[in-house]
């Protein structure tokens, strides 16, 4: 494939399968506006104003908390990323190289819910955000208008949505700049600013848990947009790009939405965008619109290959192609459209409750799944076998594996600190959540020694099969 065809977005007829050697191209800059794109967004500075609003803190320590959960959790994501140029195939059948070709159905139906959640998320502030700026356009109707335009961009592919975050990377960036400049220095600032809300370990932790998750719950798809790269591409420059893109443009929207926190009457943040924007307002909502329908349009294709990865583990003879992508993205619309339009009335404590609850079961994965790439296999997985009926090399099960993710969530338990469920040390530590830290710490060590001993790291000096 010449430069010239790689740049040029065409309708994917890849789905799930590996990526072969002559259909391999993209730059490792193409994942830094993929990703940077992707989070600038009104969700993102929904979720910074999260560190004022619901957390209450200081601006400076809201800023101090978004930035340090970002460049923590953005690693984990970024790891992920490396792994798709070497291996050529989705992320979540890559987990069937840790977790065996039926095992990683657990973890697959999980993220399916993670990514239907994320897109009614997406759905309900898109269609917010419109309406703060059109008053005669409904919620249900921009609920509808973002979902178009969302399944519109799933069904044609993965470099649709490349070419997307490079028009978002721009485009958004630049609404994002205009929001900045114009509330600082048209709007103007309260001159109690720095001054305003009150500063709580359990405050400061909960927005760096919200920070690290955000990151962290790219981790089950990142390499799905890093697989078409050439081998040669590196995992260095994979990283970085995506690392810097991800973090980047989440820690500049969500600065945003800190700042908008302190100072929006009533708690609507997006409301409180277009009124803080003035005659900007139009168009920086109109950016941050595009930007929801991009991000949303990643979240409902990687549902999609998600569900064809579980589709193929119980049916092995399935071929999954392109028209499969077309009806699943048409179903998980709909289904991401219900949710959106009957919990649109509690939608800042039903998304804060969720992002909580996913750290539970992202982050054991997260351990697993990088202990075993990085530390255990270095890097070799025979992708052939993941495929195969019976798991090939690696079974349809691995105990090991799915004993440590449960345990993982068992020892989470105590720590969580949510509106639905508040663990006794969380209690005891006056409501702070380090949940998901405590699931990467205790996890990773567990499983990578309970591996040694029982064997599994065996498979990293077998004779593997060639890559795609």
């Amino acid at each position: 494939m010449t430069a010239e065809a790689a740049r040029r977005p065409a309708v994917e007829r890849h789905t799930i399968f590996p990526i072969p050697r002559e259909d391999r191209h993209g730059r490792a800059r193409d994942l830094f506006t993929l990703w940077f794109g992707a989070n600038v967004t009104i969700l993102t500075v929904v979720t910074g104003a999260l560190s004022t609003s619901l957390f209450k803190l200081p601006l400076g320590a809201a800023l101090l908390a978004i930035f340090v959960g970002n460049l923590v959790g953005g690693v984990f994501m970024a790891l992920h990323a490396a792994q798709g140029p070497q291996l050529g195939v989705p992320q979540m059948v890559q987990s069937r190289g840790q977790f065996g070709s039926v095992g990683a159905l657990l973890i697959v139906a999980f993220v399916i819910v993670m990514y239907v959640g994320f897109v009614a998320s997406n759905l309900v502030l898109g269609a917010q955000s419109l309406r703060s700026v059109a008053g005669g356009v409904s919620q249900p109707v921009g609920v509808v208008i973002i979902a178009a335009a969302s399944l519109m961009a799933a069904v044609y592919g993965h470099d649709l949505l490349h070419a997307c975050g490079r028009w978002t990377t721009l485009v958004c960036g630049l609404a994002l700049l205009a929001g900045f400049a114009w509330i600082s220095g048209v709007t103007g600032l309260p001159h109690d600013l720095w001054r305003r809300g009150d500063l709580t370990l359990s405050g400061v932790m909960g927005m760096i848990s919200v920070g690290a998750l955000w990151q962290i719950s790219y981790a089950p798809y990142v390499s799905d947009y890093s697989r078409y790269m050439p081998e040669h591409s590196g995992v260095e420059p994979a990283f970085w790009a995506s690392y810097w893109g991800s973090v980047l443009g989440s820690v500049l929207p969500m600065m945003l939405g800190a700042l908008l926190g302190l100072i929006v009457v009533g708690g609507d943040v997006v409301a409180g965008l277009a009124k803080s924007t003035g005659p900007l307002s139009l168009a920086i909502v109109a950016a941050f619109s595009l930007g929801i329908s991009s991000a949303s349009a990643m979240n409902i294709y990687c549902c999609v290959l998600s569900t064809q990865t579980a589709g193929q583990t119980l049916a092995p003879t399935w071929r999954a192609g392109p028209s499969s992508r077309i009806v699943l993205s048409v179903v998980f619309v709909l289904a991401a459209l219900a949710i959106a339009l009957l919990g649109a009335k509690n939608f800042l404590v039903n998304y804060e409750n969720f992002l909580a609850l996913l750290l539970c079961v992202m982050a054991p994965w997260t351990a697993i799944n990088l202990v075993d790439f990085y530390c255990l296999q270095h890097g070799r997985y025979d992708v052939s076998a993941f495929f195969a009926a019976d798991g090939g090399r690696y079974g349809r099960y691995n105990a090991v594996a799915l004993l440590c993710f449960g345990l993982g969530v068992l020892v989470q338990t105590p720590f969580l600190a949510t509106d639905i469920y508040k663990g006794p040390i969380a209690k005891a530590l006056g409501g702070v959540d380090i949940s998901w830290l405590v699931g990467l710490v205790v996890v990773g060590p567990i499983y990578y020694l309970a591996a040694r001993l029982f064997g599994r790291s065996a498979l990293a000096n077998a004779a593997l099969a060639p890559a795609p």
